[in-house]
């Protein structure tokens, strides 16, 4: 089947289903103001069917990839939502080398799905040691998508939703401190996040003083007030079709500005908020590339050097 894109919906319809992905409605109420789009024998059904995620796409690393090693490990995180203190994310790394550069993925607002658990593959493969932790592992963790299928995101994001979000962001903060200690690491940390995990690698930017580069995909800002705080160099990536998102930009550039804090921005034309993510028609394959080749070069300067 031909992969769709943005451009083959209209907006108001991206706008609905922007919101169902948000939590901001449900299945039910995106179906019915569906409906009115549903046209030449679609139904309603048909187009969240092509607009959902399909993760067969996401897979630009095999999990067996011999140049790297790729296992789920545990982490101390005392304060985060776990009961027992420990919480738990997919590890990869290349396959030969002692010592890397590590980088904390934070994933959507739905857990470590395998979309997220792809990109810290793809991180791995370029060299460095990445975690990706499952904010909901504490219930569960990410729904096996063999098993739910398309329910799996739905699922994930409820699960998400009932976890303390303050005690997410320590999951995140354990999750780096865990990674600055690891065996293996030069001792240089980096973070990159989507969507809600753009928020988190913000608030990361201010938690982390030996954050050294911060990565937040269309990643809500943090508070003003907060902005001096940061150390890292960071690296922003817009979509133009974002208004949300972009609504706090400038006040947040300001504020990079005014602190002197190393800095670069991009807002990618015609792009739909969600673009890096290959799962769903919202991906703009052009736009996706060079965030990411300017994410590995940003991670590259400041990690490697």
């Amino acid at each position: 089947m031909e992969r769709k894109k943005a451009s083959d919906f209209d907006p108001q319809l991206l706008g609905l289903f922007h919101k169902y992905v948000h939590g901001a409605i449900s299945r039910r109420e995106f179906l019915d103001g569906a409906a009115k789009f549903a046209v030449g024998g679609l139904t309603a059904t048909a187009l969240w069917d092509m607009l959902r995620p399909n993760y067969a796409l996401a897979q630009q690393v095999p999990k067996d990839d011999k140049r790297i090693k790729a296992e789920y490990t545990m982490y101390p995180s005392p304060k985060g939502n776990s009961s027992n203190g420990t919480m738990r994310g997919l590890l990869a790394r290349p396959a030969s080398g002692d010592k890397f550069p590590v980088v904390v993925v934070v994933h959507e607002n739905r857990g470590l799905n395998p979309y997220i658990e792809d990109v810290a593959r793809r991180l791995a493969v370029a060299g460095f040691m990445a975690l990706a932790p499952d904010a909901i592992w504490p219930l569960g963790g990410y729904p096996a998508v063999d098993k739910y299928g398309a329910e799996a995101d739905e699922k994930a994001l409820a699960m998400q939703k009932e976890l303390d979000s303050k005690k997410i962001i320590e999951d995140f903060v354990a999750a780096g401190e865990f990674l600055l200690k690891h065996p293996q690491s030069t001792g240089k940390l980096g973070a990159v996040g989507f969507c809600f995990g753009g928020d988190v690698v913000n608030q990361l930017a201010v938690r982390l003083p030996q954050l050294a580069a911060g990565v937040p995909f269309y990643g809500g800002a943090p508070a003003t007030a907060d902005v001096p705080k940061i150390k890292a160099a960071m690296l922003l990536n817009f979509a133009e079709q974002d208004p949300r998102i972009l609504g706090r930009w400038p006040e947040y550039e300001a504020a990079l500005k005014a602190n002197n804090i190393k800095y670069e921005a991009y807002i990618y034309p015609k792009t739909n908020h969600g673009f890096h993510n290959d799962t769903t028609p919202r991906y703009d394959e052009a736009a996706a590339k060079l965030a990411w080749q300017r994410t590995i070069d940003h991670f590259n300067k400041t990690l490697k050097a």
